[in-house]
């Protein structure tokens, strides 16, 4: 999109303002992220959701329980902002939201600009700098992961009581794991080759998860790319449309990946290890399966990455054996 895409829309929503530039920013592979500056000199991010910003093939079919298998739309970024700023978890703030496609075809929502960068790039340049972030980021995690639900599900469904299930959480993984084990075998000739045992495995680390009945608030997908940084260096939730109720190992599974050595800064000390340890082998099997899928589609900007993170967790669920 360009300046003359978002000619009609920004009046419409934040006047007097109009666009002068617009710049397609790095990431968002369902949705397109616009950094949008004004007549005035301010600015504003647009996330924008529409067939064409949606880099994903079509993934096979997935368990209709299963709160992650399409996580994306301004529904279900609405539901997430709100019930993040119940709890006091910072996100960017919503300034206006457009479903109407009145002006364009696509859903709109019109966001603060955080001017911080990522925590990822903190880390990266000034780990000592930091720490406060971190602790932060583990403050809001507390608020999310202390609500809790008897029912799992997204965010959207579980609070609005539509829908929800009494099926174990784990269960669903396991449906999950099946369904990447056999799109990854036939992406990867190194999964196909040994996909009766690592059939085998996710059996036996599913069959060791022992009941339970209680789910957490979690983000799904929380990497410290994922964390946006404010003027006053306080962390931010972006990517929130994943927000579901689920077993809390599989957001600290992530965490622990994503994090590596700044993961204990964010640890807790309840987790289930069974959990954990079965979560962990689905994750490797799904970031095979991912990244090949979408490497195939057209246009993709970095197919060389998302090969190299199907091969690094290739690797790790062949350990596993």
């Amino acid at each position: 999109m360009d300046v003359d895409d978002f000619a009609d829309l920004v009046p419409a929503h934040l006047p007097p303002r109009r666009p002068v530039r617009v710049t397609r920013l790095a990431g968002g592979s369902k949705k397109g992220v616009y950094r949008l500056v004004f007549d005035d000199g301010a600015t504003t991010v647009a996330y924008v959701w529409r067939a064409a910003e949606n880099f994903w093939p079509a993934a096979p079919e997935t368990d209709p329980d299963d709160p992650f298998r399409d996580s994306s739309g301004i529904d279900l970024f609405d539901s997430a902002h709100r019930r993040l700023a119940g709890l006091g978890v910072r996100t960017p703030e919503v300034l206006a939201l457009d479903r109407s496609r009145a002006h364009v075809d696509a859903d709109v929502a019109f966001v603060e600009d955080l001017t911080g960068g990522t925590l990822e790039a903190l880390i990266e340049r000034d780990r000592a700098a930091a720490d406060g972030p971190l602790a932060m980021l583990r403050d809001a995690l507390a608020a999310m992961h202390g609500a809790t639900s008897p029912s799992f599900g997204s965010v959207a469904t579980v609070d609005a009581d539509r829908g929800v299930t009494s099926r174990p959480a784990a269960d669903i993984v396991f449906a999950r794991a099946q369904a990447h084990l056999a799109e990854a075998a036939a992406y990867e000739p190194r999964i196909e080759a040994h996909r009766d045992a690592l059939a085998a495995v996710a059996r036996d680390l599913a069959a060791a998860v022992p009941a339970r009945n209680r789910y957490a608030l979690i983000h799904g997908e929380l990497g410290p790319d994922h964390v946006m940084l404010d003027d006053r260096g306080r962390p931010a939730l972006i990517d929130i449309e994943g927000l579901a109720y689920f077993d809390v190992e599989w957001e600290h599974v992530f965490l622990r990946m994503r994090f590596r050595d700044d993961y204990p800064a964010l640890a807790a000390d309840d987790l289930d290890p069974h959990r954990m340890r079965f979560y962990q082998f689905a994750h490797h099997l799904s970031l095979i399966a991912g990244p090949l899928r979408i490497a195939t589609a057209a246009g993709f900007p970095d197919v060389d990455f998302m090969r190299e993170v199907a091969h690094a967790h290739t690797g790790r669920a062949l350990a596993f054996l």
